[in-house]
């Protein structure tokens, strides 16, 4: 007989839930194949955007460096304008489920705290599936992370402070570049951050069954992803730790490491369950669960209490990993 006792899951938050609430009055929202090509589209014109950063005291400028069997993929590079001597470097990773997003696309997401610590920000465009199935997305990332590393002093980067960090299918990139640096003796991290990363393809979490068909980011549209991304090997003992890192049951030797979720988003159960791999490995590592909070909640709903306490919590860890934010920054 089936089980049939109904999914009860954590309430969201009366303030994020008032965002729900307006985004489920458009109707449900399914990702489909045909609307990529709308979704990798930067949300304004890169000329817009750098006025922004200029607006700021930064700069932006690309460079095409050899990605996965070297083909060409490009690097964002933005650091403050004028900028002397040698910081550290944060790797970003973006999001979208492993088939949408744009590499410039979360830059106002580092205002707050990463930016006013003078750090060079590289962002890498990964190429994206289903046309680039794994293991072109983490493989890029890595092939991107290892020309900044052996470039690092033209570019003004210690070499032993280097960052990598990702949110949602970023953060599971970021995570299984982390595995592949550690495997192949590639760049030694200083740290990986970690934002409600897509870490787990196998679709077997409370979470998943929890979130599906509500919030933001639920179980289909990450079934979505991880289907384009693995296709029939998804869910299968032919996964990869680098393209699934919650498979890793080695974690250790990883960098420290700052992992978050919300209480109410589809990725809770794995972060929380790699958090704790990594303590099993003597990784150090910070883990936040924010309660109500779903997938995207600091940057879609930032004003509000959760998504700030978040952020200072983030800026907090980062300022004891990289020291107090610099005077000179704008």
């Amino acid at each position: 007989m089936l089980d049939q006792t109904p999914v009860v899951r954590p309430p969201f938050d009366a303030e994020l839930a008032t965002f729900l609430t307006a985004l489920e009055a458009r109707g449900p929202f399914t990702v489909t194949e045909e609307m990529l090509p709308h979704m990798r589209q930067l949300d304004v014109p890169e000329h817009v955007l750098d006025e922004r950063l200029r607006s700021r005291g930064y700069h932006r400028r690309n460079v095409t460096v050899p990605g996965h069997l070297g083909d060409p993929i490009d690097l964002a590079i933005i650091e403050r304008i004028e900028r002397t001597g040698t910081t550290a470097a944060v790797y970003t990773i973006h999001g979208g489920g492993m088939v949408f997003g744009h590499h410039l696309g979360n830059l106002d997401g580092y205002d707050g705290w990463l930016l006013d610590h003078d750090v060079v920000l590289v962002s890498v465009d990964y190429r994206l599936a289903p046309e680039y199935p794994d293991p072109y997305p983490v493989e890029d990332c890595y092939a991107g992370l290892v020309w900044v590393a052996e470039h690092a002093a033209e570019l003004g980067i210690d070499p032993a402070r280097i960052v990598v960090a990702g949110q949602s299918a970023g953060g599971g990139l970021a995570a299984g570049t982390a595995l592949l640096a550690r495997d192949r003796k590639g760049p030694e991290l200083l740290a990986q951050i970690l934002v409600s990363p897509m870490l787990d393809d196998r679709d077997d979490t409370v979470s998943t069954m929890q979130i599906d068909g509500v919030g933001v980011a639920d179980r289909q549209m990450t079934r979505f992803g991880w289907d384009a991304y693995l296709g029939d090997r998804r869910a299968t003992a032919g996964v990869s730790v680098y393209a699934a890192p919650a498979r890793a049951t080695d974690l250790s030797a990883l960098p420290k490491t700052y992992i978050d979720c919300g209480s109410a988003e589809v990725f809770r159960d794995e972060d929380v369950a790699f958090a704790s791999r990594l303590w099993a490995s003597g990784v150090d590592a910070e883990l936040h669960v924010w309660p109500g909070a779903f997938h995207g909640f600091t940057s879609m709903v930032p004003d509000a209490a959760i998504s700030r306490t978040a952020t200072a919590a983030l800026a907090d860890w980062t300022t004891r990993l990289l020291g107090a934010p610099s005077p000179i920054a704008p």
